[in-house]
C-alpha cells in the first residue's frame, strides 16, 4: 500500500479545535477519493467524513455534522478536516484514507492508509 501522513493531531479540551492534514508524496491526493475514518480504543473503526476527487462531494457521519468540514487544497497535495466544538467522544487515532475510485463510507473500499493521528479531548 501507498502510505500517506496525517498529521495535526493532540490534545483540545471540550469546545475547542483542530485541523489534521493529510498528504501523499507518492501521488496527487486530487486523483483519490479520501476518507477520514477513527477509531476509539475497543472499538471498530468508523468513518467520519469522505471527500470526492473534485471535492463536489462530501459525507460527514451525523455525529460529526456541524462540527467537522473536510475540504481539499490541491496546490498543497492536502486534504484537511476541520474540527470545530470538539467532544470528549471525539477521542480517537484518525486515520486518512484513499482510494482510485469514487468516495465510499465503508473502511474495506479503501486502498491506502496512513499510520493514524491521535485526537484526545478531556478537560
Amino acid at each position: 500500500q501507498v502510505q500517506l501522513e496525517e498529521s495535526g493531531g493532540g490534545w483540545v479540551q471540550p469546545g475547542g479545535s483542530l485541523r489534521l492534514s493529510c498528504s501523499a508524496s507518492e501521488f496527487p491526493l486530487e486523483t483519490k477519493a479520501i476518507g477520514w475514518f477513527r477509531q476509539a480504543p475497543g472499538a471498530e473503526r468508523e468513518s467520519v467524513a469522505n471527500i470526492s476527487r473534485s471535492g463536489g462531494t462530501t459525507y460527514y457521519a451525523d455525529f460529526v455534522k456541524g462540527r467537522f468540514t473536510i475540504s481539499r487544497d490541491n496546490a498543497k497535495n492536502t486534504v484537511y478536516p476541520q474540527m470545530e466544538a470538539l467532544k470528549p467522544e471525539d477521542t480517537a487515532v484518525y486515520y486518512c484514507a484513499a482510494r482510485t475510485r469514487g468516495l465510499a463510507i465503508r473502511t474495506t473500499e479503501y486502498e491506502y492508509w496512513g499510520q493514524g493521528t491521535q485526537v484526545t479531548v478531556s478537560s
